[in-house]
This record gives C-alpha cells, structure tokens and sequence, in this order.
C-alpha cells in the first residue's frame, strides 16, 4: 500500500512539474506575440505611388483597416467615421496615423485608391501594389479577404469582396493593441484611440 502511496504522489509531482512548465511556456509564447510587431513585412506602394514598408507603421501609434474602392457601404463609412474620430481625438494630426490597405489590388491602382480616400478624408494614406505581395500581407495580417462574384452562373465577371471590417489599432512599435469594430459605439472607438495616443 506504501509503496502505491509512494507511485501515485509521484507521479502528481510530475504531473504538476509539466502542468507548471507547460503554463510558463505558454505564457512566454503569448507575451513574445505581444512584444512583437503584429502583421509582416512588405514592400508595396502608398496612393502617391511611393515606396512604402511596414515601417510606416512605426513611430507613431496607427489605425490600419482593410477595404477596397468598390466597397458599398462598410469602407466609405469606416473611412468617414474615422475621419472624425482622428479629428476629435489628434486634431494637430501628430499624435495617431491610419492607413487603408486595399483588398482588391486588381481594381484598386494606387491612384484610384489615393482618389477614393481623399474624396472623404486627407487624414488616410491608401496602401495598394501588385496582387500576391498584397494578399501576402492580407494573409500576415490575419485579415479574411474573399472574391465573391456579383453573378454566380460568371464566376469571370464582375465581383464584391468579402473582408474583415474591424479597425486594427497598433502602438507606436507596431505592436497590436485591439480594434474598433464596424458599427461600435462612437464614445467607444474614441476612447479606444485616445488610450492608443497615450500608450
């Protein structure tokens, strides 16, 4: 009996040896994802059809969000709307940056993304270029991105786009600090980009 005593409360040593281990370990991993910059690098084009890196969204806190020109409602209303919270919250424009990367580099050319965004705002820089380089930051930044044709029976034809419409907020190390979701509370998105600002 001892010596079955002896097993069992080994073997919960053990057992709580691994568990402690296995916590540590997962807490490392999940504080290093936040240590690091969100997304990937690249190499595309801004709206002006300058050069531009995931540099950009180093230096100064950021609201990055996905979208394309011909977007009916979600993008030109994430694009007002966003307008007026940077207005409200960094009125100089020195404190918070955005960016709108486009989801349909095929349609939207830099000029024509530089032209739609400046239609409602000159506080957004568009992010456009060549269409694998583009879906590889879709992919690292963990955004959903699908063509959806507008008739099923010409899969070749005219199309919408499916995508995330969340605002993703970064620090000013390009690390991810949250999001403001399509439709939020106005109160709330500008909280969330006023404790942005302070870091």
């Amino acid at each position: 009996m001892k010596a079955v005593r002896v097993v069992l409360w080994t073997a919960v040593i053990i057992m709580a040896g691994a568990l402690g281990w296995l916590t540590y370990s997962v807490t490392q991993s999940s504080d290093k994802i936040a240590e690091a910059p969100f997304g990937v690098p690249f190499q595309l084009v801004d709206q002006n059809g300058q050069p531009i890196s995931e540099q950009a969204f180093r230096g100064k806190p950021t609201a990055l969000f996905f979208g394309f020109t011909h977007c009916p409602e979600v993008c030109p209303t994430t694009l007002f709307e966003l307008d007026g919270w940077l207005k409200k919250v960094d009125p100089e424009a020195k404190g918070l940056q955005a960016y709108f990367v486009t989801v349909d580099p095929e349609r939207d050319t830099p000029a024509i993304l530089g032209q739609y965004i400046s239609n409602v705002t000159d506080r957004v820089t568009g992010i456009a270029g060549d269409p694998a380089k583009v879906a590889e930051v879709i992919k690292g930044f963990r955004v959903y991105a699908k063509k959806v044709p507008l008739d099923e029976s010409k899969p070749d034809g005219d199309y919408t786009m499916d995508h995330t419409a969340s605002v993703f907020l970064l620090d000013a190390e390009g690390r991810f600090k949250g999001t403001i979701a399509y439709g939020e509370n106005p109160d709330t998105a500008v909280k969330k980009l006023e404790n942005l600002m302070k870091g």
